[in-house]
């Protein structure tokens, strides 16, 4: 069967297994579909859509078709089968409405056409005399009834590799007229479903009335695929669906006709938006278009079916789009009937966006204006940003799902209330020799004069869990720079940040750039967020290394800025001096046990063990509650040996750490190169060269002789506030301060000079004459 299906697909009958997806088909199936839901309402968020239980899949024309509109797309019907034997194995009821069977039935016809009149013109006319043949125009109708039993049976032998039964139905819209007819229809469906079968419909195109001639075929006429729509739309509502997705050759609905300039992508749909949006021209096949699209899915909304409308041929989400969608993930156009109270996060980026280009042309002193009244109201109104904190600390508690090194972060007090608003303060006045300064200045020839200063980056998105002390950091900094800034926070803190962003808010307007700084309150997933690619430029991550990973991992075509551990090394030396040595190990430790820049892994040179400085670092790190792993070396050394660390890259963020032996200098820079992360690594010695030369070696953001890991920090460096600490090779590097978050631009002053003036017939030469800068000077 295959082999005589491939034939007629013009494919190798492998072909199409072959790309099937990645999804693993067992891992997705691990998780089984338990959520009933009452019909009559549809979802009003994205991440409700992980609780449809009933799901119709519509499959476009385009979808199904290959490129030149004769025959199927198999790679890609492949995946989407995959892709709703996955659900449907989660226990999720699956119905599929497709279009295809006259592309099917062309190429079909086309090929016995061919080998009929090379058969006919051989007889005829001897070996090696073939003339042109000629293709006939094929009528739809015929080419649907050639094409109906081939694509069954395909759908057929696919979902076979699933486990997978299907069954096929034909209708025409006269089934819907007749109520004896509809009835029957909607019976049949429920049957099948309850029986476990996946219903594949399409509309009996071998007997409905001709459509109106398609340009877009090149002699054939096709069905048009707005009958497709319309009947999907209509099964999701009789068969009370909660999820309608259709599949298309667009991403989504866009405001105004796909490839114009302004044209943006719809995210959420409203009924009544419709008003606002101007349709461009047809899909490649079917006469249906977006217009039809939207009717549908409007109709089907008001019937209580949720619908998302979304790119089905997209070769790089092909193989997940369905799922990702059922997982609430932001792809193509959710349509809802539930208006949010705010903006959009793209209208919130937007707006950002605006007002941040006009708190880049302030002067310097009104910017720093702003945050001096910035760290004036964190301590007038200290009171009630400690009683929001206060709320959120008692929620996380009672949850029980957060662990102690969270909470300590999550935890405000005066005393970093203060040491906040000093730090802004030590930042307004920094701030006042930032944008617009004059970096270089060069004379290129004759009253022709180059410069290069520093401007902003552009929109910032920074994503933080927990500590709410970030949100005013961060605020101070971009604001600094002149930057837009979108905040995403962790709902643990929802309360704390909700005032400290309407205390930025305020400081913003007393030079009417309230909307530079925005907070996120939606219901955005940081996935989802790191898509924005065309909003966003820079993503600085502030978190657990977990967040960062996914982070990093998320994010296409915006650079992040940040650290994903914060893994730091404590190195005592043979020449350590041993309070030194007892005092900064203590302090990188169990200082602040939950920061990126406390110690986790202590590094002893081997002539030390069993010596009283070792025993002394020991009864310290006991007495102060530190629980101690053994590294593979250290436990060697022991009859009786703490637990032994289970890997060496640990981050432990708690009262934790690991003890390792090291023969020299030398090894311990090897053992911070092999299991470290950049971030800060310390040496303790008396002896200068040892420590000039692990200075030298260690290639870490932040390296430190006979000083604590803590100082690793922008406040403490004097940058006095810092967005987080780069161990990024590029850009900014170690704790990332004002100048992090400036890039630069060139300024050419000419008099109407022209590159033939340079040239060798030209009048003028090349001078490339450095201008001396004097500091402090701004364009």
């Amino acid at each position: 069967m295959l082999a005589r299906l491939s034939l007629c697909s013009g494919l190798p009958s492998r072909n199409w297994q072959s790309k099937v997806s990645s999804v693993s088909i067992r891992a997705y199936s691990k998780t089984k579909f338990s959520l009933p839901r009452p019909h009559g309402k549809s979802f009003a968020h994205r991440s409700e859509l992980k609780q449809a239980k009933r799901i119709v899949v519509k499959l476009g024309s385009a979808v199904v078709t290959r490129g030149d509109e004769c025959g199927l797309a198999l790679g890609r019907l492949a995946s989407i089968v995959e892709q709703v034997a996955v659900l449907h194995n989660q226990g999720r009821e699956m119905m599929i409405v497709t279009s295809g069977a006259v592309a099917f039935g062309k190429q079909r016809l086309r090929h016995e056409i061919l080998l009929s009149q090379s058969v006919r013109q051989a007889l005829h006319s001897g070996q090696n005399q073939l003339k042109q043949m000629s293709i006939p125009v094929l009528e739809a109708r015929a080419c649907a009834a050639a094409g109906q039993s081939g694509l069954m049976a395909l759908y057929e032998a696919m979902f076979t590799q699933y486990s997978t039964c299907t069954a096929q139905i034909l209708v025409t819209n006269l089934d819907f007229h007749d109520e004896q007819k509809r009835g029957n229809l909607n019976s049949t469906l429920h049957e099948l479903l309850r029986m476990n079968i996946v219903p594949i419909i399409n509309t009996n195109d071998a007997v409905v009335p001709p459509p109106v001639p398609n340009s877009d075929l090149q002699g054939v006429n096709v069905i048009s695929i707005k009958d497709n729509d319309s009947l999907a739309a209509r099964l999701a509502v009789e068969m009370k669906a909660d999820l309608l997705i259709a599949l298309s050759d667009v991403e989504g609905l866009y405001d105004s006709p796909p490839g114009t300039d302004d044209a943006k992508l719809i995210d959420i749909f409203y009924p009544g938006d419709q008003q606002s949006i101007k349709y461009g021209s047809k899909s490649r096949v079917g006469i249906g278009g977006m217009e039809a699209k939207v009717k549908a899915a409007l109709w089907a909304l008001q019937g209580g079916t949720s619908v998302v409308i979304a790119n089905g041929t997209h070769p790089k989400v092909t193989g997940h789009v369905i799922t990702d969608i059922v997982e609430g993930k932001k792809l193509g156009t959710f349509f809802s009937e539930v208006k949010p109270a705010g903006p959009t996060v793209e209208q919130q980026t937007e707006m950002a966006r605006h007002a941040g280009r006009s708190l880049a042309s302030l002067l310097p002193e009104q910017r720093a204006e702003i945050i001096y009244y910035l760290s004036e109201l964190l301590t007038e109104k200290k009171d009630e940003i400690l009683s929001a904190n206060r709320k959120d600390m008692e929620l996380a508690n009672e949850s029980g799902h957060f662990s102690q090194a969270l909470i300590d972060r999550l935890s405000l007090s005066t005393v970093k209330l203060n040491s906040l608003a000093i730090g802004l303060r030590q930042l307004a006045v920094s701030s006042k020799d930032s944008v617009g300064r004059v970096l270089r200045r060069t004379r290129v020839g004759n009253n022709l004069e180059l410069e290069q200063i520093t401007v902003p980056i552009g929109v910032l998105l920074v994503i933080f869990e927990s500590r709410p002390d970030c949100l005013p950091q961060v605020a101070a900094l971009s604001i600094a720079s002149g930057n837009a800034l979108l905040l995403k926070g962790g709902k643990e803190a929802s309360n704390t940040n909700k005032i400290l962003h309407q205390l930025t808010q305020e400081a913003l307007s007393i030079h009417g750039v309230t909307d530079a700084i925005q907070l996120v309150s939606t219901r955005e997933e940081v996935e989802d967020l790191c898509r924005l690619d065309k909003l966003i430029d820079l993503i600085i991550p502030r978190g657990s290394s977990q967040l960062v990973r996914e982070i990093q991992r998320a994010a296409k075509g915006i650079p992040v800025l940040g650290h994903s551990e914060g893994v730091c090394h404590v190195y005592i030396d043979n020449d350590a001096s041993i309070d030194k040595a007892i005092e900064v190990v203590r302090d990188s430790k169990c200082d602040y046990p939950a920061a990126c820049n406390a110690m986790e892994t202590l590094l002893i040179h081997r002539d030390l063990l069993r010596t009283p400085m070792f025993d002394q670092m020991i009864d310290m790190l006991r007495a102060e509650h530190v629980k101690i792993h053994a590294g593979p070396q250290f436990a060697s050394y022991l009859t009786f040996s703490p637990s032994e660390v289970k890997s060496l890259r640990t981050e432990y963020g708690e009262l934790e750490c690991c003890i390792e032996v090291v023969d020299s200098m030398q090894d311990a820079v090897d053992h911070i190169h092999k299991y470290g992360s950049s971030h800060t690594d310390v040496i303790v010695t008396e002896n200068e060269d040892t420590a000039q030369q692990f200075l030298q070696q260690v290639d870490s953001a932040c390296v430190f002789w006979n000083a604590s890991s803590r100082f690793a920090d922008g406040y403490r460096f004097g940058l006095g506030a810092e967005v987080g600490i780069s161990t990024a090779r590029i850009h900014a590097r170690g704790p990332v301060g004002l100048e992090g978050l400036l890039t630069t631009k060139w300024i050419l002053r000419g008099e109407g000079h022209t590159v033939a003036d340079f040239s060798e017939q030209g009048s003028m030469k090349y001078l490339h004459e450095n201008i001396p800068v004097i500091q402090g000077t701004f364009n």
